[in-house]
């Protein structure tokens, strides 16, 4: 999957957070805005019930049935707009937090990467040092002292960085 520019674990990961994310939202954000709106609902549902009966009681004045039928729709579709308007805010708050979330988990993934690189220079710095006092030691035939070793190695990582970097 490497070759592909592929990162299983952090694909795993992002989908264990979009997951996570998606229940969270659910249980904490779909639900009030479900009832909320089965409320809203509920409310237009009483205002044309309430315009009917007024229409079955004043039959004569047709009139006032029409202008209460009007009003019912009005406030409808204000109740409508206004349902949308909130699920629109919702959803972008949501994008929002996500984004941040998102953000947020690279700079800790980037933060984690260059503490593991640093870690992984200084094991093969030490298994350097090691290999290289082996070497001297074979070559020289004998033990150098402990300063001789540090400044062996020391002089032999500086010459071998620098070659690297160039």
């Amino acid at each position: 999957m490497g070759d592909l520019g592929i990162n299983l674990p952090g694909l795993i990961t992002q989908l264990v957070s979009f997951t996570v994310l998606f229940l969270i939202l659910y249980r904490f954000l779909y639900g009030p805005i479900t009832r909320m709106l089965d409320q809203r609902a509920d409310r237009i549902k009483s205002s044309l019930e309430a315009a009917d009966r007024a229409r079955v009681e004043a039959a004569s004045s047709a009139e006032a049935v029409e202008k209460e039928m009007a009003n019912a729709r009005v406030e409808g579709q204000k109740l409508i707009t206004e349902a949308q308007e909130a699920a629109r805010r919702a959803g972008e708050q949501i994008q929002e937090r996500s984004r941040q979330q998102a953000e947020e988990m690279i700079a800790r993934a980037e933060v984690e990467i260059a503490q593991q690189r640093d870690s992984a220079i200084e094991e093969l710095r030490r298994e350097f040092a090691g290999l290289a006092v082996l070497a001297a030691e074979r070559v020289v035939e004998r033990e150098l002292d402990a300063a001789g070793h540090q400044e062996l190695i020391d002089s032999v990582l500086e010459e071998g960085l620098s070659s690297s970097r160039n």
